[in-house]
Order: structure tokens, then sequence, then C-alpha cells
């Protein structure tokens, strides 16, 4: 895995409990068969439908701004072929829990089978749901953390409402990554220029 050994070195993974669940949760089983061989690339790649595998270097970025702890509820807006919401649970462990939105049906199902593979969905730390992502999960709100895999031209409504105080919203909007903190009024914002995602699948 040349790209995780270099996502270390550059500073790009630090914590270890991120970098242990990029360690045993393998990119090549969440890729289809004509694209496992390129799993090794540090770049995005196509899962079909017109969506994408996000590039390594992205999700570490993503996932170290997120925060993921032990124990805590995340939502994975966007979750394609599962790879980020693997990642997730293996952080979060069996006393966390992980909600996959993925509006794609084919893809919700290839995404489940993937992540089904490691025994998260057995083990109730992970639920995928095939709903338009721009509306939540509102039946397992509030949630601690919640992560868009996929571009919006603002952030959510219901995002807003379905995190807890505290908590935190990492979602692409246009060419930034921004990191919103809900505080007991309002939200402080980071914002991270310079990315590119697929956008948000309209209904």
């Amino acid at each position: 895995m040349d790209w995780l050994d270099n996502l270390v070195e550059e500073g790009w993974l630090k914590t270890e409990r991120i970098i242990k669940a990029f360690e045993e949760v393998h990119r090549e089983d969440f890729l289809p068969e004509n694209k496992k061989s390129l799993a090794k690339l540090n770049r995005a790649l196509p899962i079909g439908y017109g969506q994408t595998i996000s590039q390594p270097l992205v999700v570490a970025f993503m996932l170290e701004k997120l925060d993921p702890q032990e124990g805590d509820k995340i939502l994975d807006i966007g979750s394609g072929s599962g790879w980020t919401t693997a990642l997730l649970s293996h952080i979060v462990g069996e006393k966390g829990r992980v909600i996959g939105i993925e509006i794609i049906s084919e893809l919700k199902d290839f995404g489940e089978k993937n992540t089904s593979e490691y025994n998260f969905v057995d083990k109730g730390i992970t639920k995928f749901v095939c709903k338009d992502g721009r509306k939540g999960f509102e039946e397992e709100a509030p949630y601690d953390k919640i992560l868009a895999s996929a571009s919006a031209d603002k952030l959510p409504p219901a995002w807003k409402d379905q995190v807890k105080i505290g908590g935190k919203i990492i979602t692409p909007i246009k060419h930034s990554i921004f990191v919103f903190t809900k505080l007991k009024q309002g939200f402080e914002k980071e914002e991270h220029p310079g990315f590119s995602f697929v956008p948000l699948v309209d209904n």
C-alpha cells in the first residue's frame, strides 16, 4: 500500500486509530472487479453510475478533520461503494453506529455487500439506507458527526438539525472542504479550498 505509507510520512494521516482503519479495511475490497488492480493508486476511481471512490489523500484529510471516536454515531452521506463507511465503522467499534446513505440503489447494495465482508453489518455497527442524502436520516438522529463525500452548493438544513451540539459536519461545498462545528448558537466553520468532488445526486 504505497499511498498509505506516503500519507503517513507526509502528515496527512497522523491519528493512530485512523491509520489502523486504513491498514485493516482494504480499498480494493470496495472496487468493481475490473478496477481492483488500481486500488493502490492515490486517485479517485470510477465505481459505476457516474460515481467514484474518493482519492485516499482526500479521505485521510476528511477523516482527520472529522476526528471520529470509539462509540460515536456517524452519518456517512454518499456512501458509494462503502469504503468510508467501513473505515468509520472500524473506528467507532461495537459501541458505535454508522449510517451509510446512498441515493443510487445499486451502489447502496454494492456498498452494503462490501462492508458486510468485514462483519460490521452483522454486528449491528453499520446500516445502509437508500435515500436522498440532502435530507439526512432523521430516524437515527442526532449524530455526533456527519461526513459527506459529494459536493453540495450549500449546507443542507437537515444536516444542521441532525448533528449534536459540539458535533462536526465535514462536507465539500463547491470546490472546498468545509468543517462545521455546531455551537449552541449557530455554527463555526473553516474552509479548505482546492478539492474536487462529484455532486450530490438529485432525486
